[in-house]
């Protein structure tokens, strides 16, 4: 073998390492961004867990937490309002005693949002609103997506289709029953 066919084998020897490198970089910088939505999505469904199984044994909704239907949780934390004392069934703790501060639950967050605009917001103009007053919040598109439509499923939020895009109102206190009725 020839020194110039050698040095022509080396220099592509190179070029493909530097290639692999440049691409396995990449690949890392990928998978450290999926590993950090996972990571989110992994708390918001820990404390969708948590309060589930706080309200478990509370089979008649009138035996929940009192909030007003119109009030999110957010205002009535800030008010101070205590919630109920009840003893919870399974861990035997009452719900009026001191927990570790919060962060607001998302969905109180968007309902927030969108009750400070009058006309209907996608779920992307909500999300990049979210991130911008509450930077320590980041859902991926698809939280908040799945957070708004769990709104529409309990009446709190209306759906409103425009051609291919899918924009979001928040329900009026009186029109939930209404809205409820209808099939909406």
């Amino acid at each position: 073998m020839s020194s110039r066919s050698a040095a022509q084998l080396r220099s592509r020897y190179v070029e493909q390492v530097a290639s692999e490198l440049a691409e396995n970089r990449r690949r890392q910088e990928e998978l450290a961004k999926k590993i950090e939505l996972l990571k989110q999505e992994e708390t918001l469904l820990t404390d969708i867990l948590t309060l589930a199984e706080r309200y478990e044994g509370f089979a008649d909704a009138t035996r929940l937490p009192e909030q007003a239907q119109d009030e999110p949780a957010v205002a009535q934390a800030k008010r101070g309002t205590k919630t109920s004392t009840k003893t919870s069934t399974k861990t035997g703790a009452t719900s009026g005693t001191k927990e570790p501060s919060r962060q607001p639950l998302l969905g109180d967050l968007l309902l927030d949002l969108l009750a400070a605009h009058d006309e209907p917001r996608s779920a992307k103009d909500l999300r990049d609103e979210l991130l911008v007053r509450h930077p320590g919040r980041t859902p991926t598109p698809q939280v908040v997506r799945n957070t708004l439509e769990s709104l529409v499923a309990k009446g709190r939020v209306r759906r409103h289709k425009r051609q291919r895009s899918v924009l979001y109102t928040p329900v009026a206190p009186g029109d939930a029953g209404a809205q409820a009725r209808n099939g909406a």
